[in-house]
C-alpha cells in the first residue's frame, strides 16, 4: 500500500507531499494524522529551516474528501487540512501549487508563507455554490493576502482563477512550468537556506505580528525583534559580519 503522505528531507529543506492523485489529493483521516506528526517534527527539528508543500499527480488538493467527513466529525477533529496556522511557527512554508488547488486545498496554500504556481494551477473557494462558506480559514485569509474586490469576487462567485490571474492579483509570487515547479521550490528554499536561520524567524514574526497591530506598535517591535534576534542567535550574527569582512559565503548553524 503506497504512503497518500510522503516526507522528504534534503539538507535543511523539508517536502510534504500529497500523493493520492487517483482522489486529487482529497485528505483523509489518515492523510491529517500523518500530516500532523511530520509538522510536528519539523517545528521541533532544529535542522528543519523551511517546509514545502507539495503533491503528485493533477491536484494540489481539493481539500477534504467528503467519504472522510464521517469518519472526521466520529474522532471528534476539526475538518482541516493545514495543521498548523502560520503564527504557530515562525519556520517559512512555501506551497508548491500545481493543478487544482481548490477548497481545503486553497486555504492550505493561503496559510502557506508563499506560493509558487505551475502553469497549469487553478485556485478557488468553490464552498459558496453548494451554500456553504469556506471553514479552514479561506474568508480571514484571501483578503488579507489579495485587495478586497478580488477577494470577494472569488469568495461570492465560487470561481477558480488561472496561474496568470493569481499571479496578477498577487496570490501567488511565481509562475513557471509544471514540470519545474518542485525545482523551483527548492531553490527558493534553498536560497532562503543561505541565510540566518533565526534571522529569518525573527523577520517572519515581526512580517506577521506588525499586520496585527498599527504602524507605531509594529515598528516598536520591529526594533525589539533586531535585539532579539542579537541575542538568540549571537554567533550567526558574528558569522555573517566576519563572512562580509572576509568576502566569502557565510555558514549559520542557528545559534
Amino acid at each position: 500500500m503506497k504512503d497518500e503522505i510522503l516526507w522528504e528531507k534534503r539538507g535543511h529543506i523539508r517536502i510534504i507531499t500529497y500523493n493520492r492523485p487517483e482522489a486529487m489529493n482529497a485528505t483523509t483521516l489518515d492523510m491529517m494524522k500523518a500530516e500532523e506528526r511530520y509538522l510536528a517534527e519539523f517545528v521541533d527539528d532544529d535542522d528543519a529551516w523551511v517546509l514545502i508543500y507539495a503533491a503528485t499527480g493533477k491536484a494540489f488538493s481539493t481539500g477534504l474528501d467528503l467519504t472522510a467527513v464521517r469518519e472526521v466529525f466520529a474522532a471528534r477533529k476539526k475538518p482541516r487540512v493545514l495543521v498548523l496556522d502560520p503564527p504557530e511557527t515562525w519556520k517559512p512554508i512555501i506551497a508548491a501549487i500545481n493543478g487544482y488547488a481548490v477548497g481545503g486545498g486553497c486555504e492550505l496554500a493561503l496559510a502557506c508563507d508563499i506560493r509558487l504556481a505551475a502553469d497549469d494551477a487553478r485556485i478557488g473557494l468553490p464552498e459558496v455554490k453548494r451554500a456553504l462558506i469556506p471553514g479552514a480559514g479561506g474568508c480571514a485569509r484571501l483578503p488579507r493576502l489579495v485587495p478586497l474586490g478580488n477577494a470577494l469576487v472569488m469568495l461570492f462567485t465560487g470561481d477558480w482563477i488561472d496561474a496568470q490571474e493569481a499571479y496578477r492579483i498577487g496570490l501567488v509570487q511565481k509562475v513557471v512550468p509544471r514540470d519545474k515547479l518542485l525545482e523551483e521550490a527548492i531553490a527558493l528554499a534553498e536560497k532562503i537556506c543561505e541565510n540566518g536561520p533565526i534571522a529569518v524567524r525573527t523577520i517572519k514574526e515581526a512580517a506577521y505580528r506588525g499586520l496585527q497591530a498599527s504602524l507605531p506598535v509594529a515598528l516598536a517591535h520591529n526594533r525589539l525583534s533586531a535585539v532579539q534576534n542579537r541575542q538568540l542567535a549571537p554567533e550567526d550574527v558574528e558569522e555573517g559580519i566576519k563572512a562580509f569582512a572576509e568576502k566569502r559565503k557565510p555558514v549559520y548553524k542557528g545559534k
